[in-house]
């Protein structure tokens, strides 16, 4: 049994006029869907496209390019291994499972189609259930006084005699009148999918709140400090964000600090400003990444020990099943902060575990890698696991940087050391021009015990480190290279 389910845009959202995207169940009827604008690239910003709906079984979906006539398209990631069919203006495919896909015309990779099909939302929360607060578009569009939703968030209703356990954004457009919303202990947030919610959300000092549904967070030409963030948890536990979309935050997507068991899923972001990574996480512990896109312009995911007010290691760390593509910076970086007042950190128990790498683009050499660790700030690295990544041709850069750093920008000391990293079944297609690097910084500092299981560059297995163009200092010691 087929379903999709798509979700109408609000008035006022900004749409795209380069693509018409329309999909159905088998032999049913074509619904089409509503074309978002997304701004991509900090190095030049440009308007690429974003449509996205829910689905079950199998579904076809047909896509007319408007700007161009088509010679060639590309579906991404490659490892989906989705087949088209394509006349000068359309597109064919068929989907039997939820895909996050660009979709390249002409090879153009700054104007494409970004097609986000999900998965059904089983246990959504309803209006008119117990316990729902639910905000409608009183107006266009709705602006919310966050102090008031607060309050009525706090009030008993007459039907349960308790407060509301959800705050729920119908579809429409909603402006948060103070740019943030600080989300109490115990509450749902819920964005309802047609539902853009304009500003930022908080979890600081709290616990057991859930972050979710199928609508948009938008920060796009928002310059006020306290909206710098999609969504900020620190000083928090047991956080749930699931299902959002975010648009062109100012700063981090999420951003954790000082927190600990931290789940985020099907999360799926845009940005293109300085210092706008992904998912970010400092002196935290307990995080689990599963199934979530980002197209940033800065690192896709960083994971760091002390750093401003967070302070501490930050251990078992968990990233799979996703898709990451880093206009700027690099995809996966792990290290560069910590405690270098005192003792520095211990960064540890880290697994990446199936990923699709499709950019990296970096012109300074010293933020190089694709799959980089970085130790700075007295931090210790390891047992780290690269297990089953996938990494595409990418426009600049380097695929693997390992080094204890002394970054003058960023580390006013070096690192300690760098013990214990494997790489399993990493493959990566691309020209691999610039060197691969491990390095350590001396003698007392140095990088230990790196093994490669099954690393294949275009496809060949590679067997020592100069198959690789791998360059290894004299403080790197014990770098294995073995097949299956």
């Amino acid at each position: 049994m087929s379903q999709t389910i798509i979700y109408p845009a609000p008035e006022g959202a900004i749409g795209s006029d380069n693509y018409r995207v329309r999909v159905r169940e088998i032999g049913g009827d074509w619904q089409e869907l509503f074309v978002y604008e997304v701004k991509v690239d900090m190095h030049n910003v440009r308007k690429a496209s974003m449509a996205y709906f829910d689905m079950e079984g199998t579904v076809e979906v047909e896509i007319d390019c408007c700007f161009t006539p088509i010679s060639s398209v590309i579906v991404r990631p490659l490892s989906t291994g989705i087949q088209t069919e394509y006349s000068s203006h359309s597109i064919r495919f068929t989907l039997d499972r939820p895909e996050k896909l660009s979709i390249e015309v002409n090879d153009e990779r700054f104007r494409n189609l970004h097609l986000f099909a999900g998965k059904l939302e089983l246990t959504a929360p309803r209006p008119g259930d117990p316990g729902v607060l639910v905000l409608e578009r009183a107006g266009k569009p709705a602006i919310h006084r966050t102090e008031d939703i607060l309050k009525l968030a706090k009030t008993p209703t007459a039907e349960t005699g308790h407060a509301p356990d959800v705050i729920y954004f119908a579809p429409g457009m909603h402006y948060l009148e103070e740019t943030i919303l600080r989300i109490p202990s115990g509450k749902t947030v819920y964005i309802a999918g047609g539902a853009i919610v304009v500003g930022s959300l908080v979890c600081e000092h709290v616990e057991d709140v859930t972050i979710r549904g199928r609508g948009i967070l938008y920060l796009s030409d928002f310059h006020r400090y306290s909206a710098f963030r999609g969504v900020r948890i620190v000083f928090s536990q047991k956080i749930q964000v699931e299902g959002l979309i975010l648009l062109d935050p100012p700063h981090y997507s999420i951003y954790i600090g000082k927190s600990s068991h931290i789940s985020i899923s099907n999360f799926k972001s845009f940005s293109t400003r300085g210092w706008s990574d992904g998912i970010d996480m400092m002196a935290s512990s307990d995080i689990d990444i599963d199934d979530v896109f980002l197209r940033t312009s800065d690192d896709c995911i960083a994971i760091y020990g002390t750093r401003w007010d967070y302070k501490g290691n930050t251990r078992r760390v968990r990233v799979r099943n996703s898709v990451l593509w880093a206009d700027v910076a690099h995809p996966l970086m792990i290290g560069t902060h910590g405690d270098h007042h005192h003792d520095g950190d211990t960064i540890e128990d880290i697994t990446f575990m199936n990923l699709d790498i499709l950019e990296h683009h970096e012109p300074q050499e010293n933020y190089w890698g694709a799959l980089a660790i970085n130790a700075g700030d007295k931090n210790i690295v390891r047992q780290v696991l690269y297990d089953n990544i996938r990494v595409e041709p990418f426009e600049q850069g380097q695929l693997i940087d390992i080094r204890v750093v002394h970054n003058a920008d960023y580390n006013p000391v070096p690192g300690n050391r760098i013990e214990n990293i494997t790489f399993r079944n990493v493959a990566y297609s691309g020209e691999n021009s610039n060197p691969n690097r491990i390095y350590g910084f001396d003698e007392q500092r140095p990088v230990e015990n790196i093994t490669f299981v099954n690393l294949r560059i275009n496809n060949q297995w590679i067997s020592d480190a100069s198959k690789g163009h791998f360059r290894i200092n004299p403080f790197a010691k014990n770098i294995t290279f073995l097949s299956d």
